[in-house]
């Protein structure tokens, strides 16, 4: 199966990590994808280090039927990405409708607040297992969790298997 019918936002919010934005962005890209950046509203936002992202559309503008994935980088991007409700409720409902939701690092803040973590096995960046234990995950640490149609990593050098999850996961969906 191919990936090359598949839609995918990348969601983004300033202070994001730069290679957990880009790197699976265009690894998606490079596999056949339809790569979508979304943002609070569809203006530039800036990295860490200062690096601007285009959001192509605001995430109030489109719905999780639209996509087949939705990818949340980490950075602290996450933490500014949860004060949006329709940055939260994209994820939820993408994971609701059994769709593959990946995040990385920090991202793990998103799916805190987007309630989906109950129950399921998954890592992020150490220093937020306490708030992921907390929304009812099961926290470990290692490269990448696949817990049905989630997949967690935990640093940027998590990327080449994260990325290879990501997308054996849209080929089998």
């Amino acid at each position: 199966m191919s990936v090359a019918n598949k839609h995918v936002a990348v969601l983004i919010e300033n202070h994001y990590q730069e290679l957990e934005f880009w790197y699976p962005y265009y690894r998606l890209q490079e596999a056949g994808a339809g790569v979508l950046i979304v943002g609070p509203e569809a203006r530039e936002y800036k990295s860490k280090l200062g690096y601007p992202v285009q959001a192509e559309r605001a995430a109030k503008d489109v719905r999780a039927a639209d996509f087949d994935a939705v990818v949340i980088p980490g950075g602290y991007a996450p933490d500014m990405m949860r004060r949006h409700q329709a940055m939260v409720a994209l994820v939820r409902d993408v994971f609701a409708q059994g769709k593959v939701v990946a995040a990385i690092c920090h991202a793990g803040w998103m799916l805190c607040s987007a309630d989906v973590l109950e129950g399921k096995k998954v890592t992020s960046f150490f220093s937020i297992q306490d708030d992921m234990k907390n929304a009812g995950a099961k926290w470990v640490d290692q490269v990448v969790v696949r817990d049905g149609n989630l997949i967690t990593s935990r640093v940027p050098s998590d990327l080449p298997a994260f990325c290879r999850e990501l997308v054996h996961a849209l080929e089998q969906g």
